[in-house]
């Protein structure tokens, strides 16, 4: 898995224990997932259907930077399907694991549409395609 997106725990990104909030931590995952949906897909006409168990393993305090790997496992007709992990930037531990995240592609109307990919791009390529 390969980590690309970092944050900062602020104190807005606190719970009332002084751990980072679970929310925060899944708003910012759903973002990161849709980003990169949207680079796999080339298209932003794509939207989160799925999470499997999410799995909170270890908390997060103001001050440490976390870093979210999200990779493709697999290439549905009209579905993407992502696997994730969160981990500590400095330790390495792990803070969180989300084994199933399905984005699908949909047309104007919302509706599911195929999208024709079949494997992983490590670029953005796919952005600048007709």
């Amino acid at each position: 898995m390969n980590f690309y997106t970092r944050k900062w725990v602020k104190p807005e990104d606190l719970n009332a224990h002084g751990t980072l909030f679970g929310g925060s931590l899944l708003r910012w995952i759903d973002e990161e997932a849709a980003i990169y949906s949207i680079i796999q897909l080339g298209t932003n006409r794509c939207v989160t259907k799925y999470m499997s168990e999410i799995n909170f393993i270890n908390s997060a305090r103001q001050g440490d930077i976390v870093e979210l790997g999200i990779k493709a496992t697999h290439f549905g007709r009209t579905s993407l399907t992502l696997q994730c992990e969160v981990r500590n930037k400095i330790t390495h531990k792990s803070i969180l694991t989300i084994d199933r995240i399905v984005f699908v592609s949909v047309d104007e109307h919302g509706v599911p549409v195929p999208h024709g990919k079949t494997a992983i791009t490590y670029t953005d390529e796919r952005l600048r395609e007709e």
